[in-house]
C-alpha cells in the first residue's frame, strides 16, 4: 500500500521537478544560514574569481615564451656549416666516422705498455678537435671560405695520420714484445 501512495506522489508531481542547477554561491549561503542557525560564526568567504584569469594569463605567458624560444633558437654550429657548405657535413660525417672507428680501435689496443702512448693519443686528439671548432666557427663568421674547408680538411687528415701512426706503434711494441718472449722462454 505505501508503494501505491508513492507511486500517486510521483505522478501528481511529474513535470514540476526543479531541474535547474543552484545559482553561483548556493552552497556557501545554505552554509552561512545552516551555521547561524547553529548558533556558529563564520567569517565572510573572500571571493576567489581571481585565479581564473591569473591562470589564463599565464598559461598565455607560457605558450608565448615557448614559442619564442622554439622560433628564435640559434641553428647548432654543425646545422650552420652545413648552410654554408653541404659538402663539409657529408665529408664532415665520413671523416667522423673512420676517426671513431680508429679511436675504439685504439682504446681496445690499450695495454699498461701502451698506456701513455694512448693517452698522449687522446689529449691530442682533443686538441685538434678544438681547432677544428674554431675552423668551423671562422668559417660561418665569413672567412675565406676555400682556405677554411681545406684546413678543415687537412684537420681531419692530421688526425687520420696520428691514429694510423699510433695503431702501427702499437703494433710495433706488441710484435716487440712477443719476440722478447720467445728468446726468453726458449
Amino acid at each position: 500500500m505505501k508503494e501505491d501512495n508513492i507511486d500517486n506522489l510521483f505522478k501528481n508531481l511529474e513535470g514540476s521537478f526543479d531541474l535547474e542547477a543552484p545559482a553561483h554561491g548556493h552552497e556557501q549561503r545554505f552554509l552561512e544560514k545552516l551555521n547561524a542557525r547553529k548558533g556558529i560564526k563564520t567569517l565572510p568567504s573572500k571571493n576567489k574569481a581571481w585565479w581564473k584569469p591569473l591562470s589564463i594569463a599565464a598559461s598565455i605567458a607560457i605558450v608565448c615564451a615557448t614559442t619564442f624560444g622554439i622560433f628564435n633558437s640559434q641553428p647548432s654550429l654543425e646545422q650552420q656549416v652545413a648552410e654554408i657548405s653541404p659538402e663539409v657535413s657529408r665529408t664532415e660525417f665520413y671523416f667522423a666516422s673512420l676517426i671513431e672507428e680508429q679511436v675504439n680501435e685504439l682504446k681496445n689496443e690499450s695495454t699498461p705498455e701502451t698506456k701513455k702512448i694512448v693517452e698522449d693519443t687522446m689529449v691530442q686528439l682533443k686538441k685538434l678537435e678544438n681547432n677544428y671548432k674554431k675552423l668551423e666557427q671562422d668559417l660561418i663568421n665569413g672567412g675565406n671560405s676555400k682556405l677554411l674547408l681545406s684546413a678543415m680538411i687537412t684537420n681531419f687528415q692530421t688526425r687520420i695520420d696520428l691514429l694510423h701512426e699510433v695503431l702501427n706503434t702499437i703494433e710495433s711494441i706488441k710484435n716487440l714484445k712477443n719476440y722478447d718472449n720467445a728468446e726468453t722462454t726458449i
